[in-house]
């Protein structure tokens, strides 16, 4: 399936203050962008409205040429997204946190397939550890894990390179290159310089600083 993210005079404002405005893109197989744009432009706020979560905006969105507002469902099966924050409670364990987003999204869930990819992630041994006894690199790789378990064409990540360490950060780059080589389409935030071929950019201006 060829896979179009469309945007149309997208724009946002925030207690009367705009964030940004008259936003023109489209995003398809293969595509990965980077929104840049200093602390409060607006980067995770344009995450969550083109991942269906905000829908205070002006302008349009499109999937696949059908509008998200008419197409929310559809579009949200083909979606797989990790936020700022890793998004693993506390007192659940490494696989039960897997478990409970694999059934969250209507996936059936697999122990053998989650011990392989928390173990690729470097959390082999520590898959039945609750989560408030690890580090916050170990809690974003639970996180991480996710791109190996759910297989979504469209990947949205909200500064998905924080603490983790070099070998996390290269095998991250190595997942989004590949899934993007097999067709996916990838819109990340980092502060973090991408080592990533044919990479695309969305800008978003100064504001309020």
């Amino acid at each position: 399936m060829r896979l179009c993210l469309e945007a149309r005079q997208l724009a946002c404002e925030r207690d009367d203050r705009p964030l940004f405005g008259q936003l023109d893109f489209a995003l398809g197989s293969g595509d990965i962008v980077q929104v840049e744009g200093p602390n409060g432009s607006g980067k995770t706020t344009l995450l969550k409205i083109l991942s269906g979560q905000l829908g205070d905006y002006q302008g349009e969105l499109f999937w696949n040429g059908v509008s998200l507002r008419q197409n929310r469902d559809h579009f949200l099966a083909n979606l797989l997204y990790l936020g700022h924050a890793p998004g693993v409670k506390a007192g659940l364990t490494a696989l039960e946190t897997l478990a409970w987003y694999q059934a969250l999204a209507g996936d059936i869930p697999s122990e053998d397939t989650s011990l392989e990819a928390l173990a690729q992630w470097g959390l082999a041994g520590f898959e039945d550890v609750p989560a408030h006894q690890l580090s916050a690199g170990q809690q974003r790789r639970i996180a991480l894990a996710r791109l190996l378990l759910q297989p979504r064409p469209l990947w949205i990540l909200d500064e998905p390179f924080t603490a983790i360490d070099r070998n996390g950060v290269a095998l991250l780059e190595s997942l989004i290159q590949a899934h993007a080589n097999a067709g996916g389409c990838v819109v990340v935030t980092t502060h973090h310089r991408l080592d990533i071929a044919r990479l695309g950019r969305i800008r978003l201006g100064v504001t309020g600083e």
